[in-house]
C-alpha cells in the first residue's frame, strides 16, 4: 500500500518510523484529544501493534510522508479492537504534527485511505469518532462525506474522564461511490 496524493505519499508503517511516530505521540498539542500523550514504550508498542495490524488485515494506519520532511503523520484505516454500538467496523483515523496541521494534509491523506478502503478492500462501510471539542477532526468528517451518528462513551475511559464522551461518524461505500460519481 503506498498511495500517492498531490503531496503526499500513505505508506506502511515501518519500525524505522519509530522516532517520528513518538514525535507525533508525545506532543501534548497532537495528543490533547487523546487521553494523554504516550511515552517512548507506549508509542513504540502501538507502532508494533500497527505492522502487525498491516501483516495480518492488508491495511493499517500508514506513514504519511511529505516531500522533504518525512513522516508527518499517521493516517489510515483499522479495525477496532473493543466494543461499542458500531463495532465491528473500521475506524479511519490520523494524526499530523503540529508544524504540519491546518494544511489539508489530513483530508488529502484520509481521502486516499478512504478510496483504498472503499475501493480495492471493498469495505461496506467506515467509521470514525472523536470526542465534541475536537471541531477541526468532526468537520473534517463530514467534508469526507461522513454521517454523524450520534454518540458514546469510550470503554477504554473512565466514565468521569473529560474525553470520555465521543461522537461517532459513518461512511457507507455506496454513498462514497455516489458522491464520487456527482464530482
Amino acid at each position: 500500500m503506498h498511495l500517492l496524493g498531490p503531496r503526499l505519499t500513505l505508506r506502511p508503517l515501518t519500525l524505522a518510523d519509530r522516532d517520528a511516530v513518538f514525535a507525533l505521540n508525545r506532543d501534548p498539542a497532537v495528543m490533547r484529544h487523546f487521553a494523554a500523550p504516550m511515552t517512548r514504550a507506549e508509542s513504540d508498542a502501538w507502532v508494533a501493534r500497527l505492522i502487525a495490524h498491516q501483516q495480518e488485515h492488508g491495511f493499517s494506519f500508514g506513514a504519511v510522508d511529505l516531500p522533504g520532511a518525512g513522516c508527518v503523520g499517521v493516517v489510515g484505516l483499522l479495525e477496532i479492537p473493543w466494543q461499542a454500538p458500531f463495532t465491528p467496523a473500521v475506524e479511519i483515523g490520523w494524526r499530523i504534527a503540529t508544524a504540519h496541521q491546518r494544511q489539508g494534509l489530513a483530508e488529502e491523506a484520509a481521502r486516499l485511505a478512504l478510496a483504498h478502503g472503499f475501493g480495492r478492500l471493498r469495505l461496506p462501510r467506515i467509521v470514525a469518532f472523536t470526542p465534541p471539542e475536537n471541531e477541526a477532526s468532526w468537520r473534517l468528517m463530514e467534508r469526507l462525506g461522513m454521517q454523524r451518528q450520534g454518540s458514546f462513551g469510550h470503554p477504554r475511559l473512565p466514565a468521569d474522564h473529560r474525553l470520555h464522551t465521543h461522537l461517532w461518524y459513518e461512511l457507507r461505500r455506496e454513498e462514497w461511490m455516489a458522491a464520487r460519481q456527482l464530482d
